[in-house]
């Protein structure tokens, strides 16, 4: 008798919709949950080298918490590619200019290092307000 691993096919991964609201919620929390729906892992048919994930909304982005002195001291550092182009913010100041940057660049930290990783991070829509476009969608509140 021959055991088959069961690999779902593309048109049978059923995608939804979840929106979370990240008011007051801590951020590495809030990340590890939406990197987790965003991958699959909460479904049966979890395989780690195909996209099983749903879509993630997120919400009210300059609302997170964090906790201890990471205000101050996280650093985020991008390159201009010109020679001595490397600028460097901290977490006040990014939620202040881009907090939709800082939940997309939590959890893409905890996706896949590859192509897989990439195209998993097109599937979380992050907005600094309330307000969000995909009501189409009708997104379920994604329980933490």
């Amino acid at each position: 008798m021959e055991v088959k691993t069961y690999i779902p096919k593309a048109a049978d991964i059923e995608r939804k919709w979840f929106v979370v609201d990240a008011s007051g919620k801590t951020l590495g929390r809030l990340a590890t949950r939406v990197a987790e729906v965003v991958r699959g892992k909460h479904k049966p048919y979890f395989t780690p080298h195909l996209d099983t994930g749903d879509f993630v909304v997120v919400v009210n982005a300059e609302k997170v918490r964090v906790t201890g002195g990471k205000l101050d001291d996280k650093m985020y550092y991008r390159h201009s590619g010109y020679i001595s182009g490397l600028k460097e913010t901290n977490l006040r100041g990014m939620l202040a200019r881009k907090p939709e940057n800082v939940i997309l660049l939590a959890v893409k930290g905890m996706l896949p290092k590859n192509n897989l990783g990439r195209r998993l991070l097109t599937k979380v829509k992050v907005y600094r307000g309330p307000n969000h476009p995909h009501a189409a969608q009708r997104p379920a509140p994604l329980p933490l």
